[in-house]
């Protein structure tokens, strides 16, 4: 009993020549190199395969990244010197949830940016004042390019 297997599969991003449903071959995009991301990301996510998808999709875009997987944690993180130009976490989180840990590192970080993850619908979460400046919401499940979207214009802005 307690007994399984664990198989990780890590394949290379392809930058070559594609096929066309047509069978004509079509050049992949270049990476946009005016794209790459500029900035500090702090994910904090109790999901590990979700934090790892965040993480991998924002250091791939040129971010630095700063993880966490709980409230605690991600809070001691928030209360440290280190630069942090935006918060990217879920609302539920045990021990400490999202929203909690925000505010509490605003105390010290008033200007720190805020992308709130939920898996609930926008309008269960989008209470009055549940949002102040500074702050955006995504649901989850979102588009990997929607979520690298959303960081680039609120580290930008």
């Amino acid at each position: 009993m307690n007994r399984g297997t664990t198989v990780s599969l890590l394949l290379r991003r392809y930058h070559g020549k594609i096929c066309a449903e047509d069978g004509g071959a079509v050049e992949a995009p270049a990476p946009d190199a005016t794209a790459r991301g500029q900035g500090s990301v702090l994910v904090l996510e109790d999901e590990f395969v979700v934090r790892t998808v965040i993480v991998e999709l924002l250091a791939d875009l040129g971010f630095q990244i700063i993880e966490a997987d709980d409230g605690p944690s991600g809070l001691e993180i928030l209360q440290s010197a280190r630069r942090i130009d935006l918060l990217v976490t879920d609302i539920g989180l045990p021990g400490l949830n999202g929203r909690q840990v925000a505010e509490a590192a605003r105390l010290m970080r008033p200007d720190l940016k805020v992308l709130f993850m939920t898996g609930y619908a926008d309008t269960a979460i989008m209470r009055d004042g549940f949002l102040g400046p500074g702050m955006e919401m995504i649901t989850k499940p979102f588009a990997v390019e929607a979520l690298a979207e959303r960081v680039r214009q609120m580290i930008d802005a």
